[in-house]
């Protein structure tokens, strides 16, 4: 049995703002992160360099940094151990040389074991990315990706979902079969599993969770599969020559009769480790309508087969995985435990059970996980409704069915967290377009655009003169987080990054980062992602947006034109704040999780990180 390299702090406690998780009753068993050193050449001569701090570091804790050339002795760059800021930059390196750099933590005016060194090759270009070169199949466009710790190291791998023609539920046509990628972050292919013609492709059918779901210090995946699944090691899951694609001209290429499973996969080999019947079933196709988007139903699988999931700490301690079906009619969450190589159904939710109709309908096309009641277990906030940690139905808003969500806490005046979503008035239905609620008691707290299809939003700290996060979506321009209108929305209404090194955070759309000038209110291109392209068609998602190394700004990972590289890219702009890493705030971790689902959404921590933040 692999042993657990968990972190069991209770996390988070930053440093800096003093940033207390005080709603985490039991420790949670938490990935045990490197240093994550990474150093980029800015050009001029110089080298940024940054690293983590971690959820598990005292306040005191300083660093000294060092630069060791072609393999010499290291020498401290640094007069004085760094106590305020986890980023550098080194303006004497001899940038001809391989330069690896590395950090020593100092605590009580001692200095800590060296963290992993990150090397800068001789005579690096200078360029602010880690190019990750693929292996991608004939026919296929690198898309969505997740990270976790495959190999055990402390540092992430990348799990990337390899796309070839893919469909939406409401249309009828053929697919390639989905293919999901596991590499290095120097491009090492670690496998490759094929999830086989009998799962469809497109954004609704293949939602892969990348997590240490048992605590041994490596992740694993999980996903729906079926008859002809090839794992990572090419063993066949199921019926290999099973074939239940439809032959039907009105719903040719849709899987809509045989098996469904659910699968662990092994993180570092792609092996199956279990594999259970999915829940739930399909059913009757004509059982998934309701009150949600326009009200209809069908009997061609496009509301049967929407598939969501996500990874949540039920119990408050171990993460489970929470596997969906349906969201404009009936909903199902099942959730599932992976604990000593078994895998066991926790518990079902069904709003097409007795009693729970108001939950019917309420979906989105993605979900969040958050601790919404402080009691130190997650909940999931599905759309306009949120299901408790065991399973029952905590409440339903009503407000329907939406594209976008967005969780945290965004008006920190209030206790807890908040929702901000839109939702999909359409067909001659009625009610808000844009609303925000307690997510504790889904209250409604104020709502916008009656009665209109609102497609995009989002809320995110982007003005210093409002407290809390600004939201927009819709046609009544900016809002602030108590639902008052302060001036014309910026045109970005996708994904929001931490980027540029003030609290305020910046706006993310297709290959580019861009500030907004609150002053003059308009949008300021700061960083564009020359010869990368964005996902998802006009979504324009990136491969992954995620505090993925370096100090606790966001990465952005995109896809080259030609489909052969990957490229993370982590911003070189000095910060004078210093926080933990995000990804050791539960919330966000988790968020990085279901990032791929559906419509993919820009993560959130549990806390607000904006201007203004308190100190407590």
């Amino acid at each position: 049995m692999r042993k657990s390299v968990y972190s069991t702090a209770i996390l988070l406690s930053f440093s800096l703002f003093g940033v207390l998780a005080t709603n985490a009753i039991a420790p949670r068993q938490m990935e045990l992160l490197g240093r994550g050193v990474v150093a980029v050449n800015q050009g001029d001569g110089k080298v940024f360099v940054s690293w983590r701090m971690l959820g598990t570091d005292p306040e005191a804790i300083a660093f000294n940094l060092y630069r060791a050339e072609n393999g010499g002795k290291p020498v401290r760059l640094n007069d004085k151990p760094l106590a305020d800021a986890a980023n550098f930059v080194d303006a004497k390196a001899d940038l001809t040389n391989t330069n690896s750099y590395f950090v020593r933590p100092v605590l009580k005016g001692k200095e800590q074991a060296a963290s992993k060194p990150f090397s800068l090759p001789a005579n690096a270009s200078a360029r602010q990315y880690l190019s990750i070169p693929l292996q991608t199949p004939t026919g296929y466009t690198p898309n969505d990706a997740s990270v976790g710790d495959l190999d055990g190291d402390g540092e992430y791998e990348i799990v990337l979902h390899q796309t070839g023609r893919a469909r939406d539920n409401s249309q009828a046509g053929l697919t390639d079969s989905p293919i999901l990628e596991a590499y290095k972050l120097d491009g090492l292919l670690l496998w490759r599993i094929n999830l086989g013609r009998n799962i469809r492709e497109g954004a609704h059918y293949t939602q892969f969770m990348v997590y240490d779901l048992d605590g041994d210090g490596r992740a694993e995946i999980a996903c729906k599969t079926a008859d002809g699944t090839v794992d990572g090691k090419g063993k066949v899951i199921g019926d290999a020559g099973a074939d239940w694609i439809s032959k039907e001209p009105a719903t040719l290429g849709k899987i809509l009769t045989g098996p469904e499973y659910f699968t662990i996969f092994d993180g570092l080999t792609g092996a199956a480790l279990a594999t259970a019947d999915y829940i739930p079933a399909r059913g009757d196709l004509g059982g998934w309508g309701g009150v949600g988007g326009n009200g209809g139903n069908d009997r061609n699988g496009n509301r049967a087969d929407r598939f969501l999931a996500a990874v949540a700490y039920l119990d408050g301690v171990r993460p489970s995985v929470v596997m969906c079906r349906g969201y404009y009619g009936r909903s199902v969450l099942a959730a599932w435990d992976w604990r000593n190589g078994k895998l066991s159904s926790r518990w079902v939710f069904d709003s097409a059970q007795p009693g729970l109709e108001e939950f019917s309908g309420q979906g989105n096309h993605g979900l969040s996980v958050a601790d919404v009641d402080g009691d130190g277990k997650d909940e999931i906030v599905y759309g306009a409704m949120c299901v408790d940690d065991n399973g029952k139905g905590l409440y339903s808003t009503g407000l329907r069915h939406g594209d976008a969500l967005h969780v945290s806490d965004l008006d920190p005046a209030r206790p807890g967290v908040e929702v901000y979503g839109v939702h999909e008035i359409e067909e001659h239905t009625k009610g808000p377009g844009v609303a925000m609620f307690d997510a504790r008691t889904g209250k409604i707290l104020w709502t916008g655009d009656p009665d209109k299809d609102v497609g995009r939003g989002v809320a995110a700290d982007i003005d210093p003169r409002h407290p809390g996060a600004e939201t927009w979506g819709g046609s009544e321009g900016l809002k602030t987080c108590k639902g008052e209108r302060i001036g014309t929305s910026p045109r970005s209404v996708n994904f929001a990054i931490w980027w540029d090194g003030d609290l305020l955070r910046e706006l993310l759309d297709r290959n580019a980062i861009s500030k907004w000038d609150w002053q003059n209110a308009k949008l300021d291109t700061i960083f564009t992602a020359e010869g990368c392209l964005s996902n998802n068609g006009s979504k324009a998602t990136p491969v992954l947006s995620a505090d993925l190394f370096g100090d606790w700004r966001e990465e952005v990972i995109f896809r080259t034109t030609d489909n052969k590289e990957l490229r993370i890219f982590t911003t070189t702009i000095p910060t004078k704040y210093r926080f933990p890493t995000l990804m050791h705030d539960s919330q966000y971790r988790l968020s990085i999780a279901w990032q791929n689902v559906g419509y993919n959404q820009p993560p959130h921590p549990s806390f607000y990180l904006g201007e203004g933040m308190a100190k407590r």
